[in-house]
C-alpha cells in the first residue's frame, strides 16, 4: 500500500508518501479500508518528537488517529463486525495510524459509520467528537436552563461542542474569531462574540476551552463563570482563587466506544454536523502540518485516498 510515514521526529518535511506492507489483523483486530483520516493538532505534536520521553512512536511511524472506512479483513474470533461494514474509530497511540490505504483497529474500539454524511468525512468525528462530548457532558455536567460559554466554537472541537450543549438544553455563547463566526453561528450558538468577552452581560455557568490560549487569558475566562460554576479547557491550565468556588481542570479525551457510537447516532438522529473545512488528499499533508504551525488552518480537515 502507499502511506504517509516518518522515520524520525522532525518538521513537516520528515512525513514521506511512500509505499509500505499492509498490515495483517491479529486477535481482537479489524483491517480498515481507509476512506479517510483528519489532521488534529496532536498529530504535530507527536510528529515534532515532543512528547517522544513519554509516547514514543517505533519508525516508521504512519500518522492519523482518526480513521474512517471499510472493514475488510476481521482477526481471529472477532464478533460483531462483519467484512464491508463502515466504520469509524480513534486508533490507539502509539499505534500506526490510519495516513495510509489500510489501517488496523482494535476491534472493541470500532463503531458503526454514520450514514447520512459522507464516509470520509465521518473521520473527523472520533478525536473531535469525543473531545467535546466528554468536556460538555462528563466533565461540565451540562443541563437544561444553564448558560455555557464555548471559547474556540468555530474550531473542530467547539463547533461540535455548540451543538452538544444545545442538546442538552443550554444556552450557548460562542466565542470565535472573525473566520470562524459563520461556523459557530451555523453550529446553533445562541449569542457569538468575536474574542469580547468583556461585553458578556453576565456570567455563565460553565466554561468550556476549546482554543490555544494562555494562562492569563484563561483566568480571564475563570472572571465570567459564578460562584458554584466550572471550567474545563483542553489547552491551558487556570489557577482560581478558593473564594471564587470555581472548579476548573484541564482535560484530554479518552477513546469510548459506548459514546463515540452514541455520537454517530446522533449525526443520523438529530443532525450533528461535523463542520468539514477542507478535503484534501492524503499527499497534502505536509502542507497541513505547515499550515498548522503557521496558524493558518482552520475548522477540520479531512484526508483522504
Amino acid at each position: 500500500m502507499y502511506a504517509i510515514r516518518m522515520h524520525e521526529y522532525g518538521g513537516p518535511e520528515v512525513l514521506r508518501y511512500e509505499q509500505a506492507p499492509v498490515p495483517l489483523p491479529g486477535p481482537g483486530e479489524v483491517l480498515i479500508k481507509v476512506a479517510g483520516t483528519s489532521f488534529n493538532p496532536a498529530d504535530a505534536i507527536i510528529r515534532a518528537g515532543v512528547l517522544h520521553q513519554s509516547h514514543p512512536v517505533r519508525m516508521p511511524h504512519i500518522p492519523g488517529t482518526d480513521v474512517a472506512g471499510t472493514i475488510v479483513e476481521l482477526g481471529p474470533d472477532i464478533t460483531g463486525h462483519a467484512i464491508g461494514d463502515p466504520v469509524i474509530a480513534a486508533l490507539p497511540r502509539p499505534a500506526d495510524g490510519a495516513a495510509g490505504e489500510f489501517t488496523l483497529a482494535p476491534a472493541a474500539d470500532v463503531v458503526s459509520a454514520p450514514t447520512s454524511i459522507p464516509l470520509a468525512d465521518a473521520a473527523a468525528l472520533p478525536i473531535a467528537g469525543l473531545t467535546a462530548w466528554q468536556g460538555i457532558n462528563d466533565h461540565l455536567r451540562v443541563r437544561p436552563g444553564q448558560r455555557i460559554l464555548i471559547n474556540g466554537a468555530g474550531g473542530g472541537v467547539g463547533r461540535l461542542a455548540v451543538q452538544f450543549a444545545k442538546l442538552a438544553g443550554a444556552t450557548v455563547v460562542a466565542v470565535a474569531g472573525p473566520a470562524s463566526m459563520t461556523a459557530a453561528q451555523s453550529a446553533g450558538a445562541d449569542q457569538i462574540l468575536n474574542h469580547a468577552v468583556d461585553r458578556l452581560s453576565e456570567p455563565v455557568d460553565a466554561v468550556f476551552n476549546t482554543a490555544p490560549i494562555d494562562g492569563s487569558g484563561l483566568n480571564r475566562l475563570v472572571a465570567l463563570v459564578r460562584p458554584g460554576g466550572s471550567l474545563v479547557s483542553i489547552t491551558s491550565s487556570a489557577s482560581t482563587d478558593r473564594d471564587q468556588a470555581i472548579r476548573a481542570m484541564v482535560m484530554t479525551f479518552r477513546r469510548d466506544s459506548a459514546q463515540l457510537g452514541e455520537i454517530a447516532r446522533r449525526v443520523d438522529a438529530d443532525g450533528i454536523s461535523v463542520g468539514v473545512t477542507e478535503r484534501l488528499p492524503i499527499t497534502e499533508i505536509v502542507d497541513v502540518h505547515r499550515r498548522h504551525a503557521a496558524g493558518r488552518l482552520s475548522g477540520k480537515v479531512v484526508l483522504g485516498h
